[in-house]
């Protein structure tokens, strides 16, 4: 498997993947789908963090991404959507993409990573619940599942902001 970053031409393939991992019953496109082009088209893209998951017949089969986000006005980083196709789930797909993109983000210098998730998840990649940062998240019903990841030793604190396309209509 091979990790490396979006190129225009994965853009239907991500959709795909995102719509697949996402599927709920009843059909129809999962937000998570539309949430990813909403951020490509939004200034909080980042491109060399939307990260594709590549399997040995060229097929993708996982991406994640991070994006601008806020805390009282500090640049810092929200992760995510994460998606792995439902064929390739709990076979180490999430785990590459996210230790890539988190790799990326800490070398080009972000100070903070958050991600509304699960916390048996990401506690694996180091995310903590975001009070032990003294970091709130913008609704407050997220705090049992929003969590940070600190990669500098100054973080800021306060309220953590996503980018506005999160909170689209579903």
């Amino acid at each position: 498997m091979l990790i490396r970053r979006e190129t225009p031409a994965d853009v239907d393939a991500i959709r795909s993947v995102t719509a697949a991992a996402f599927a709920r019953p009843g059909g129809g496109e999962p937000f998570e789908a539309r949430l990813v082009d909403l951020l490509r088209a939004h200034d909080s893209w980042l491109p060399p963090l939307s990260r594709v998951a590549v399997d040995g017949a060229g097929r993708i089969v996982g991406h994640v991404l991070c994006t601008r986000a806020t805390v009282d006005g500090a640049a810092v980083l929200g992760l995510g959507p994460l998606s792995v196709h439902p064929d390739r789930q709990r076979a180490g797909v999430g785990s590459a993409l996210v230790y890539s993109v988190l790799g990326a983000a800490d070398a080009l210098g972000a100070t903070l990573v958050g991600v509304l998730g699960d916390p048996a998840y990401y506690r694996r990649f180091g995310f903590v619940p975001s009070g032990v940062h003294g970091i709130v998240p913008q609704v407050p019903d997220w705090a049992p599942h929003f969590q940070v990841l600190g990669l500098a030793a100054d973080t800021p604190r306060g309220t953590f902001r996503y980018p506005e396309p999160f909170f689209a209509e579903g």
